[in-house]
């Protein structure tokens, strides 16, 4: 899988490689808190909590701006290193390393103040100075550009001892939203050879780490506030199922991202806590829109969008651990899909969009997946078989994940994908569809909808961008070559006396440090 496939994924907190469908939520007010306790349950202060991630040992990383293909290394950066923003509650961005911040009038200067008493893990206060050092470092890895889009190194700066200048090329009311995921900040000249030992500002420090496997200690001098756990001890396994049995056997105390089998599995234990993350993972049919591909006619898409039976698919796929899609990605935004009607089966319609578009009916269409994540390949065996009512023969073909990466994502005509992040709609308008995006998934060139984002992103009024945000939506719902069906639920196993795990989808899942035990 490509460098800026697999970061963007873990900037969401998704599966990676090793996964499965997803789960989880964050921290603080930038996350919320989720798990079921009893009335009057007040926080209590020590513990270690064995937490179980996936991953493997081949794929294992230190590097905070590196390629994070394993949840368990994404874990254990994010606790012991802070980003400047991450998702909030009630809005998208919410503060972490950066107290706040804000723009020029123009939106193309953006200044960001540290939060303070921010010190690193050896007592030595955060400045400015590390903040551009980490940014410039982060920018000059080979996703940089898609993880700081619009920003060059040259143009990050410091302002005093505690603010951070950052010039964008082009006009962005949503900068901020970008510095959640990846801005992960380091000392100033922090070496690859001490990567090991290197401290962070985040609320748990690294005791230890060895094979995937890794200690952290509560950090007493975190910026952010009280953190209760005395430990936490993350565990790395390469199958859910695995993870899963560690928790039923008590050897583990949180089985993160572990999935709807293992969830009906623990559904009669009373001592076992299953926690659902509504909305927590796209797995999207793709359909190439450029020249040449059979999907380029856009009635050719919007009848693959009405073939689709998607109550089926969350029923069958997701076995009911998930919700019905609009063909629109970011439904974790609280702007999603605002007076847009749900799309739903109609085979009639779609069959007259395909006589019209002289869709070749007499040829069989390869549907490429993989075994990525739990259900992939059963969702597109499933619309296969749905396809098939409305004349339409299709092949499933599944790919090894290595050979679906390299070979087919990005450039194969119809195949599936999945996203474990549920973000916003900008997100992903920025990251897939825009014409630029380095992961335009369909090959997508729609001037309409490169005019809208670039409205969106380029007003400061309420009024505007919600006006421009609808049209993005509704050009994508129209035009764009994804089918989404469904979200998939995010599923964490928890033994009962694990108390406050985050509850947002995507990243917010891996800030523990509002866990405590009962």
């Amino acid at each position: 899988m490509g460098v800026t496939r697999r970061q963007l994924l873990w900037a969401g907190t998704g599966i990676g490689a090793a996964g499965l469908v997803a789960a989880c939520g964050g921290g603080q007010d930038s996350a919320g808190s989720a798990s079921p306790g009893a009335a009057g349950d007040k926080p209590r202060s020590g513990g270690t909590l064995r937490v179980g991630a996936l991953g493997r040992a081949s794929a294992t990383t230190r590097d905070p701006h590196g390629t994070q293909a394993n949840e368990s290394d994404y874990l254990v950066l994010a606790l012991v290193f802070d980003t400047l923003t991450v998702p909030g509650a009630t809005s998208n961005t919410a503060p972490r390393l950066a107290a706040s911040w804000q723009s020029s009038p123009d939106l193309k200067t953006w200044k960001f103040t540290i939060a303070k008493n921010a010190v690193f893990h050896d007592g030595t206060p955060v400045t400015a100075e590390d903040v551009v050092w980490s940014l410039r470092r982060l920018r000059g890895t080979p996703s940089g550009a898609a993880r700081l889009p619009g920003i060059q190194a040259e143009n990050i700066s410091a302002e005093g001892t505690d603010t951070v200048v950052l010039l964008s090329d082009y006009a962005n009311a949503e900068f901020p939203l970008l510095t959640r995921f990846a801005t992960f900040v380091m000392k100033k000249g922090t070496k690859d050879s001490e990567l090991d030992k290197a401290p962070g500002t985040g609320p748990f420090k690294l005791d230890w780490f060895r094979g995937g496997n890794a200690r952290l200690v509560r950090n007493d001098r975190w910026h952010g506030g009280a953190v209760h756990l005395d430990a936490i001890e993350v565990t790395m396994f390469e199958t859910p199922q695995a993870m899963a049995n560690a928790l039923l056997a008590g050897q583990i105390d949180l089985a993160s991202n572990a999935g709807a089998v293992a969830a009906r599995t623990a559904g009669t234990r009373k001592d076992i806590q299953i926690l659902r993350r509504p909305d927590d993972m796209a797995m999207p049919i793709v359909m190439r829109t450029a020249k040449g591909s059979p999907f380029a006619d856009v009635r050719v898409r919007e009848a693959m969008r009405l073939v689709v039976d998607r109550d089926a698919m969350v029923k069958q796929v997701l076995s009911g651990y998930g919700t019905v899609a609009n063909d629109i990605l970011g439904t974790g935004d609280p702007a999603y899909a605002t007076g847009i009607p749900q799309r739903t089966r109609d085979l009639a319609k779609a069959r007259r969009l395909l006589a019209d578009a002289g869709f070749d009916l007499g040829r069989t269409y390869e549907l490429v997946t993989t075994e990525d994540i739990a259900g992939l390949a059963d969702s597109a065996t499933l619309f296969a078989n749905q396809a098939r009512e409305a004349g339409i023969k299709i092949k499933v073909v599944k790919q090894e994940s290595g050979a679906f990466w390299e070979k087919t994502w990005k450039t194969g005509d119809f195949y599936t994908t999945y996203w474990g992040t549920n973000d916003s709609v900008v997100f992903f308008a920025s990251k897939t569809m825009v014409g630029e995006a380095g992961q335009n998934e369909a090959g997508w060139q729609d001037p309409g909808f490169d005019a809208a984002y670039r409205e969106v992103i380029g007003t400061a009024d309420p009024a505007r961008r919600a006006a421009s945000l609808k049209e993005l939506q509704r050009i994508e719902y129209d035009r764009s070559g994804y089918l989404l069906w469904g979200m998939a639920d995010g599923i964490d196993l928890a033994a009962a006396k694990v108390r406050n795990l985050p509850k947002l989808a995507g990243y917010g899942r891996v800030q523990l440090e509002g866990v405590w035990l009962r």
